[in-house]
């Protein structure tokens, strides 16, 4: 069955592969500065959770701090998207690293001072909106190349292998600089990173996709992204995903702790990312034979029985082995949903569509800290994993109830609603 997002196949032909993707003229001169302005998404969190943790003793205290920034990023991240799409991404960028460098470093001398809590969330809260929306913006740079063509899937799975390769390094980073430097460490390299790497991301001008089409051919405002029910749909799914990610950070954290070892913290979540990328590396790889949306639903009921089983390892080897399988079905369920949201959205609106996603995952993510950081002060590390079990578990919930939503619009009706004419696409 022909795949989401790849118009005019033949049945006989072939999965594009990576190679092809990745001879594009230009993408690689915004993939490579990407992969090091995307480390804030995966080094933030963990880099607050061992600073506050460090300083204040507590890592219900060090996870509300780090929820701020997540709930942060979740409000201010389509925003940032909405105005890319409008002015550029070039325009948005630069003055978005600069604020994060700035508002990092002030929540780092806060958090060594000893400032009381209300001074750390008031610096959460500009570190957490302005994170720049990297992955995202790469997503639309690869939508605008490879409109219609048959790369599209394979683009969509490159860029979540990115992302899980981004998560394998980023927390291992961000925890051996906290443990074995400083604890204000992972942070400060945190900064930098987004400050560089951002920059650099932002000089390459001629890859960044035409803004503020429809606007200039209309003169009207367009529809948020959100309007779209299946946006919304995928938003509560990627919610859960986030939950996992926030609630894997915190109990291990704590995990480790517990057990008198925590430098075996970056070894486990490492772990569970790279069955992450290990699992968006076969995505891509495989010509799947069914579409997108039942992907998606039979990846997300994979999760919430690993998810399930969290609470119960109470070893560093099956917690391992745990995660490790927790993260295999992660992938699957990311780039699905990615791929469907291609068929949904149009191309004006595709950075901040990405943005809804990604900032749903902060928030899944910033709630999960909070409640895990909570319950592993107060019952021990074990009951910390049972955030991501519920999380998912009400995600699927709402994923098999509301699937029919995930399907795209018939083309007369995109159409009449000023959209645009899309070409239709198989999704189950």
């Amino acid at each position: 069955m022909q795949a989401a997002g790849e118009p005019g196949r033949g049945k006989g032909r072939k999965r594009a592969g990576y190679g092809q993707l990745l001879r594009t003229p230009g993408a690689l001169s915004f993939l490579i500065p990407g992969f090091a302005a995307r480390q804030p998404f995966a080094m933030l969190t963990i880099g607050i959770v061992l600073l506050v943790q460090h300083t204040t003793g507590s890592y219900g205290s060090a996870g509300a701090v780090a929820a701020v920034t997540g709930v942060s990023m979740a409000l201010f991240a389509p925003q940032s998207g909405k105005l890319a799409d409008r002015f550029g991404q070039r325009a948005v960028l630069v003055p978005g690293v600069l604020i994060h460098a700035t508002a990092v470093s002030l929540l780092v001398v806060l958090a060594l001072a000893g400032a009381p809590m209300w001074a750390l969330f008031l610096a959460a809260v500009p570190a957490g909106a302005s994170v720049p929306q990297i992955g995202p913006m790469v997503r639309a740079r690869w939508a605008a190349k490879l409109e219609n063509s048959p790369l599209m899937p394979t683009a969509a799975a490159f860029e979540s292998v990115t992302d899980e390769f981004t998560f394998v390094v980023g927390p291992v980073l961000a925890t051996a600089l906290c443990t074995g430097v400083h604890p204000a460490a992972g942070l400060i390299a945190e900064a930098a990173l987004t400050l560089f790497g951002g920059l650099f991301f932002a000089a390459q001008r001629r890859t960044q996709p035409v803004h503020g089409l429809v606007a200039a051919a209309s003169g009207k405002a367009h529809a948020s992204a959100l309007s779209i029910p299946g946006v919304r749909v995928l938003a509560i799914a990627f919610l859960g995903i986030g939950s996992v990610f926030g609630g894997m950070q915190v109990s291990l954290t704590a995990f480790s702790e517990e057990i008198g070892n925590p430098g075996v913290n970056g070894l486990l979540y490492g772990t569970f990312a790279a069955g992450n990328m290990l699992a968006g590396i076969a995505c891509g790889a495989i010509a799947w034979k069914i579409g997108p949306r039942k992907r998606l639903i039979l990846g997300y009921a994979g999760l919430t029985a690993a998810a399930s089983l969290l609470w119960s390892a109470h070893s560093v080897l099956l917690l391992g082995a745990l995660g490790l399988i927790v993260g295999l079905c992660i992938a699957p369920a990311l780039i699905s949903g990615y791929t469907i949201v291609e068929t949904l959205v149009p191309a004006s609106s595709r950075t901040e569509a990405f943005t809804w996603l990604t900032g749903a995952v902060a928030l899944g993510q910033a709630g999960a800290v909070t409640v895990a950081g909570r319950l592993a002060d107060a019952h021990g590390a074990s009951t910390g994993f049972l955030v991501p079990l519920v999380g998912t578990a009400l995600a699927l919930a709402t994923l098999v109830a509301l699937r029919s939503r995930l399907s795209p619009r018939a083309p007369g009706r995109v159409a009449a609603r000023g959209i645009g004419h899309r070409v239709p696409v198989t999704v189950d």
